[in-house]
């Protein structure tokens, strides 16, 4: 070999462990095949990997992905790219860390205490841009010109008191744009002074688990229903009680069998997973249930402004006469993931309670953000970038269903999707979800078993189908897919169809 020179590291094989592993994206696998290759020295050091035209026909895969796998290796320093000398490894890995035990999984775990069964989360993997667990609102709706705009008025006319941030309850001026809101469209009743400013629901029910959830104490859930939810109030050392639910949402003659719990959490406007509304009746009833025992009852709102077929049902809150309703919302969820800024109407009550453990804790919501939002909101772009989501996300629906009627009709059933970020598609009554949902990823569809939210509650064949935060193309070219995979083996009407 010339001097100077390093092999070139043709014996790359396809990684199917890693290309045709559920859940994961083409990108993704090839990406962590070639971090893996460099990490555990199969790849060594000055090694030059294949081009990209190469790789791309060898791993059967797009030169443009390859190239942006590249790019990302690049730019996390796994490797140099020159003009004219390709693309060489420049991660130099000591000997000490292939003995810790790296594998296909990630570094071994050295002294990690396990956490409690109660308290892990399912991954749910939720994603912009990927059918179909992209059940979020779509960042590309999002007017940034308009924000910068707003923020900057914003900033130039903030105190050197503001930006202090003295109160923790949040910024003066974006709870009174919260409690404008609520009272025009949501039917909530508030002042400024109930509301309490987070980073997002998650943030809000850690508060609410640490401030008011003693040892022991019975927190009933809906079933299915929110994994987080469950996870964040077991590690505050409550016992979950699993309360079912049907078509009008929790089911209230199981809740009043649990006149000991201290607190139900639930989703009312379009219930997380089903998407059912709860009726009328039943919010009735929780509210009594409620007033009767002493107990709290947790609305998260977090999808109710995207209804698409009349104007939703006023909050639960809304309905609230005993003061027993902590109601929680998320810009998070209407405007952009990133965001990070939420919020909670408390009883009165409850305030000093909350606002001592979120000083004990450390307030999380930077000022800029609240006086840019509350700058955005007086103004009106809040509810305009709502109404302009709502018909994109309503378009994106119809797209979805139309498509899945024109491929696979009569071979399956669609339910929650008059409203919200996701509907549910129940499978034939003898399907498996679970390996449906592997055939689904061999076609590069990540699909989330219905099964995944649930605790005892044993429920039909089922998998969510996240749309809103899909191009129309994706809706349609991803419906497609699907549609084909519902069909009986053989059946090729989808692929006529496409």
């Amino acid at each position: 070999m010339p001097r100077g020179k390093s092999p070139l590291a043709l014996d790359l094989p396809r990684p199917t462990s890693w290309l045709d592993k559920a859940g994961v994206s083409k990108q993704d696998g090839a990406y962590e095949a070639l971090r893996s290759a460099i990490l555990t020295k199969v790849l060594p050091a000055g090694s030059r990997l294949p081009s990209s035209r190469t790789l791309a026909e060898r791993w059967e895969l797009s030169r443009g992905t390859i190239e942006t796998v590249f790019d990302r290796l690049h730019a996390e320093a796994y490797v140099t790219r020159v003009p004219g000398s390709g693309t060489r490894v420049c991660a130099v890995v000591p000997e000490r860390f292939l003995m810790a035990g790296f594998g296909e999984d990630g570094p071994a775990a050295l002294s990690a205490m396990p956490a409690p069964a109660s308290a892990l989360v399912p991954d749910t993997g939720v994603r912009d841009g990927l059918p179909f667990v992209a059940r979020r609102a779509d960042a590309s709706l999002f007017s940034l010109a308009a924000w910068s705009k707003c923020a900057a008025r914003a900033l130039a006319a903030a105190t050197p008191e503001q930006l202090c941030s003295a109160d923790p309850a949040g910024q003066p001026p974006l709870r009174q744009q919260i409690a404008d809101y609520l009272g025009k469209y949501r039917g909530i009743r508030c002042d400024p002074q109930d509301i309490v400013v987070t980073t997002g629901i998650r943030h809000a029910l850690d508060l609410l688990a640490r401030s008011i959830v003693r040892d022991g104490d019975k927190v009933c859930l809906e079933d299915p229903g929110y994994p987080a939810a469950r996870a964040l109030f077991a590690l505050a050392g409550a016992v979950p009680v699993d309360i079912p639910v049907d078509a009008e949402g929790i089911d209230s003659a199981v809740l009043r069998l649990h006149p000991d719990a201290s607190l139900a959490y639930v989703t009312p406007a379009h219930q997380s997973p089903l998407g059912v509304t709860m009726s009328v009746t039943r919010r009735l009833a929780l509210l009594e249930w409620a007033n009767d025992n002493g107990a709290w009852v947790v609305e998260d709102d977090y999808d109710s402004e995207f209804n698409y077929q009349s104007a939703p049902l006023a909050a639960l809150k809304a309905l609230d006469q005993y003061q027993r309703v902590i109601y929680c919302g998320s810009f998070n969820k209407t405007l952009f993931a990133g965001l990070r800024v939420g919020f909670m109407v408390l009883p009165p009550g409850l305030r000093p309670l909350l606002l001592r453990t979120l000083q004990l804790t450390g307030r999380s919501v930077g000022v800029t953000e609240q006086l840019a939002l509350a700058a955005w909101m007086e103004e009106g772009a809040f509810v305009r970038h709502l109404r302009q989501a709502r018909l994109a996300y309503k378009e994106r629906r119809d797209l979805l269903l139309a498509c899945l009627e024109q491929t696979a009709p009569g071979r399956y059933t669609i339910s929650g999707q008059q409203a919200g970020f996701h509907c549910v598609l129940w499978l034939a009554p003898d399907s498996d979800e679970r390996a449906f949902c592997a055939r689904a990823a061999q076609d590069g569809l990540a699909l989330q078993p219905l099964g995944d939210f649930c605790n005892s509650a044993k429920l039909a064949p089922a998998v969510l189908l996240g749309y809103t935060a899909l191009s129309l193309a994706q809706v349609r070219h991803a419906a497609q897919k699907l549609g084909s995979l519902l069909l009986p083996p053989g059946n090729d009407a989808a692929l006529a169809a496409e």
